[in-house]
C-alpha cells in the first residue's frame, strides 16, 4: 500500500513539474526521423531519469512499440516501476544482485516484440558513473543497437543520494542528446568486452556534468 501511494503521489507531482519544462532534443540516431525503425537499448546515467522522462513523454516517435525500463528488485524498485507505469512506460524487475538472468530472459523477449529497453548502467545503486556489464550484455544477445542518451539541465536541484539524483527546477530548460547507433559484435573476448566498456563508460562521463 505504501509503494501504491508513494508512486500515485509521484506521477501527479512529476506529471505537474513535467508541463511546465522545456526540452530539447538532438538525435543523431535516426529514431526521431523514423530512418532507425528496429527496437534499441537507450543508456543514461541514472540521475538523469527526469531528464529522460520528460523527453519519452513529448517527443517519443509514434509508430514504436513502448519502452521498458529495468528497475531493481528492490521495495525502491517497485516504486519506481509503478512511477513509469504511470508515465506510459513499462518496466522489467532486476538488477545484476538479484533476478538478474531472469531480467536479461525478459528484456531479449521484449526486443523480439518489438520494445525499446532503457537500462541506467550504474544504477541502482552505483558507483555512479560506473558502467555495469548489463547493456552491453544485451545488445550482444539481441543485436540491437545501443543508444547513448545524454541529458544536461539549465536549472536543477541535485539531491545528496550516491547519484547525485537531479531534479529539473519549474519553467527549466532540459537539453537532451541521442548519439548515433552503437552495435556490439556477438562474440568478444574478455579484452574486447572490456575495451567495448571503457569506451561507452568514458561518452557517457564526457557528457555528465
Amino acid at each position: 500500500m505504501r509503494e501504491i501511494i508513494l508512486s500515485s503521489l509521484a506521477v501527479v507531482l512529476l506529471r505537474a513539474l513535467l508541463l511546465t519544462v522545456r526540452v530539447r532534443i538532438t538525435d543523431t540516431s535516426g529514431m526521431q526521423a523514423g530512418t532507425l525503425t528496429e527496437p534499441v537499448i537507450l543508456a543514461f546515467w541514472h540521475n538523469r531519469i527526469l531528464g529522460i522522462t520528460p523527453a519519452f513523454l513529448k517527443h517519443y516517435p509514434q509508430g514504436r512499440k513502448g519502452v521498458s525500463v529495468l528497475t531493481s528488485a528492490s521495495r525502491d524498485g517497485e516504486i519506481l516501476s509503478r512511477i513509469m507505469a504511470g508515465c506510459g512506460m513499462g518496466s522489467v524487475r532486476g538488477s545484476s544482485s538479484r533476478r538478474g538472468a531472469r531480467a536479461l530472459r525478459e528484456m531479449v523477449r521484449l526486443i523480439a516484440e518489438g520494445r525499446d529497453i532503457a537500462i541506467t548502467p550504474d544504477g541502482p545503486r552505483g558507483p555512479r558513473y560506473h558502467l555495469g556489464p548489463g547493456a552491453i550484455q544485451l545488445a550482444q544477445t539481441t543485436g540491437a543497437p545501443l543508444l547513448l542518451v545524454h541529458a544536461s539541465f539549465s536549472n536543477a536541484v541535485r539531491l545528496k543520494t550516491w547519484d547525485g539524483f537531479i531534479i529539473p527546477l519549474p519553467f527549466s530548460k532540459i537539453s537532451i542528446t541521442v548519439d548515433p547507433p552503437e552495435r556490439m559484435p556477438g562474440e568478444l573476448t574478455l579484452d574486447e568486452f572490456n575495451g567495448w566498456k571503457i569506451k561507452i563508460e568514458q561518452r557517457l562521463r564526457d557528457a555528465a556534468d
